[in-house]
């Protein structure tokens, strides 16, 4: 199994330690950059999606349409970045775009920076 950068996952995020952490299967878009993703590395960092919709929630979230085995539009959680081992992988559900991946980028750093 090797999940690449810009993908959707099926992915276990259970158990939690917190109550404000994100648990449960759920999809997640793969952030890690594909030399990581395709080597030894046993963790992958990811970032939750959730059905659970807020408008204009921007650049805390950002709205994915449903697509291929993605059954509901979702939002990317952008500020619940985490790495995951790779064991909690299941199934492949989509792909995002490149314009998609460089708007969540420019998310990512209006957050961290």
């Amino acid at each position: 199994m090797t999940a690449y950068r810009g993908e959707i996952w099926l992915i276990n995020l259970n158990p939690i330690k917190k109550n404000n952490e994100i648990g449960k299967i759920r999809p997640a878009l793969i952030l890690q950059n594909d030399e990581l993703n395709s080597g030894d590395y046993p963790t992958t960092i990811i970032l939750p999606l959730t059905t659970s919709l807020i408008d204009d929630a921007e650049p805390l979230r950002y709205r994915i349409h449903k697509r291929e085995k993605l059954e509901k539009d979702s939002d990317v959680l952008i500020a619940n970045i985490r790495a995951i081992n790779n064991a909690r992988f299941i199934e492949k559900l989509a792909s995002l775009s490149n314009t998609e991946l460089f708007t969540i980028k420019n998310l990512l750093d209006e957050v961290l920076l």
